[in-house]
């Protein structure tokens, strides 16, 4: 007769996989709280106490731990002396073991860090040619199907199991080790290992380009705001349409952070081509797809606001590929649900991820996520010209806006409009140039931002020709003197904030 261990912190689903087994002439072996679970319901059980000749001690943390369990998981089947040994210690095999783990990623405690469960899984998945192991209670139904139909689980269902449990034991671990990293009695930032474990949440009809493969994957037990998100309409999200759709969605919170603003970002290509703030959120994204309406096209908006019919309606006739917003009104979803193709996000906001990651050959490169950490008041005007109230307004939004646009970047912002953008550049002159000739004389007395310091005068040179009346930049170059001096000689303020925002 078959045997099947169960042993579940997660009791859904156990009380039917414990009545199809029985009916299926199974012998039911589990121990505490589960044990109860299944006697209750009239299920007779054996309790793994009975089996050892051992009761739980150290306050349940000793259970399982056992030759006699352990035995009956991991013996081969085939091997005679395995065989022997079963018989000369009274060891029954068992065929199924059906366990999950203490909700550690949850509530992370010493007491939460499960020993027998981990074991049992293990064991079970390491002799998968004999015993099925079961750890998402999601399979409940198909193993009793299955077993139902055939009487057994194939050698491919058996194998898929066990992938299964060793990815739910190496995320458990995973997560044990990060809790361990984040404990305030560990003071390095980056640990000296890492341990992700990663499961796929999305699959997309393919990656950067139609011949790759592509999908979204998350941290296993962790719902980012992409899991919460709801898509009221448009077509299915492509690789390309998260990426963007994830920079846009980070710089608007960014933006509109800082004062609390009503706030719109237009992205292209990972790159903002319009960003705004106004206290009436149609306004913005007017002002927002001025900056660049040619780079608009096709692009992604985030919005930080409950989008209103009359917002619906600016962007309507612009095509573009996906809208993402925390609310939208009834009238505003009307009108988008014309627009077939157009993808209408609704979300809550991004949360903080702990590194930035990037693959190279054999490895990573990580990094804690970049932040602005100097604020206004640790800024300093260096040069003779001190910023309008205005102008300081604009400067901020433009460092802002300057730390979500690939290097090297100017960013030229006015009266709360981005008015022109230079992104990705070899120099910082061709950037400010590029971002001048966007502005087309709309720069003329706001401010413009650098994401790194000007190495030569040359790139703040650049900057006063597009009519600005300010500039921020991080400041710390051997030239620095000669940046400054250039400022005076063009009768316009230069902040130094002490920081750069590289973005490669």
């Amino acid at each position: 007769m078959p045997r099947a261990l169960l042993s579940v912190y997660d009791k859904a689903g156990v009380v039917d996989l414990g009545r199809g087994l029985a009916d299926l002439g199974w012998d039911l072996l589990s121990s505490g709280g589960t044990a109860t679970v299944l006697r209750d319901v009239g299920l007779t059980v054996t309790d793994t106490a009975d089996i050892t000749g051992f009761p739980a001690i150290l306050g349940h943390r000793v259970v399982t731990l056992h030759p006699k369990v352990h035995g009956g998981i991991l013996a081969d089947r085939d091997k005679p002396d395995h065989q022997a040994d079963l018989a000369e210690h009274g060891i029954e095999p068992i065929d199924l073991v059906v366990v999950n783990l203490y909700p550690f990623a949850s509530d992370p405690s010493i007491e939460l860090i499960d020993i027998g469960g981990p074991a049992m899984v293990r064991a079970a998945a390491k002799n998968h040619a004999y015993v099925g192991v079961v750890t998402n209670p999601f399979d409940y139904g198909p193993v009793l199907e299955e077993l139902r139909a055939s009487g057994a689980l194939s050698a491919e269902t058996r194998r898929r199991l066990a992938r299964a449990a060793f990815a739910h034991t190496a995320a458990y671990d995973a997560a044990i080790v990060g809790w361990f990293d984040g404990r305030a009695d560990e003071p390095e930032t980056l640990p000296p290992t890492i341990h992700l474990a990663l499961e796929r949440a999305q699959s997309l009809r393919y990656g950067e380009n139609p011949h790759q493969v592509g999908a979204r994957y998350r941290r296993v037990g962790a719902r980012s705001w992409w899991d919460a998100a709801v898509q009221h309409g448009g077509k299915e999200l492509s690789y390309l349409n998260l990426y963007d759709t994830e920079a846009a969605w980070r710089l608007v919170h960014d933006v509109g952070g800082v004062g609390g603003e009503p706030a719109v970002a237009i992205i292209k290509h990972a790159n903002p081509c319009g960003v705004a703030v106004h206290a009436d959120i149609t306004t913005a994204y007017t002002m927002a797809h001025e900056c660049d309406p040619v780079s608009a096209f096709g692009g992604i908006v985030a919005v930080n606001r409950k989008v209103p019919r009359a917002l619906a309606e600016a962007l309507a006739p612009v095509f573009t590929e996906v809208v993402v917003a925390p609310s939208y009104e009834a009238g505003a979803l009307e009108v988008f649900a014309a627009k077939k193709n157009l993808r209408v996000l609704e979300a809550r906001a991004p949360g903080t991820e702990r590194f930035d990651m990037r693959t190279i050959d054999g490895g990573l490169l990580v990094q804690e996520p970049d932040r602005f950490i100097t604020t206004r008041a640790e800024w300093r005007v260096v040069s003779k010209t001190q910023p309008t109230d205005e102008q300081w307004r604009d400067l901020e939004l433009s460092w802002r806006i300057a730390g979500h646009v690939k290097s090297n970047c100017i960013v030229l912002v006015g009266g709360g409009q981005a008015v022109g953008i230079g992104a990705g550049q070899q120099n910082r002159v061709d950037a400010a140039r590029i971002a001048a000739e966007k502005a087309a004389g709309r720069a003329k007395g706001g401010a413009a931002a650098s994401d790194a310091f000007f190495p030569f005068r040359d790139g703040l040179d650049a900057c006063a020709a597009s009519g600005v009346g300010a500039v921020i930049e991080p400041g710390g170059s051997v030239r620095d003197d000669e940046v400054v001096a250039a400022a005076d000689e063009h009768g316009i303020a230069l902040v130094f904030t002490g920081e750069r925002h590289f973005r490669h």
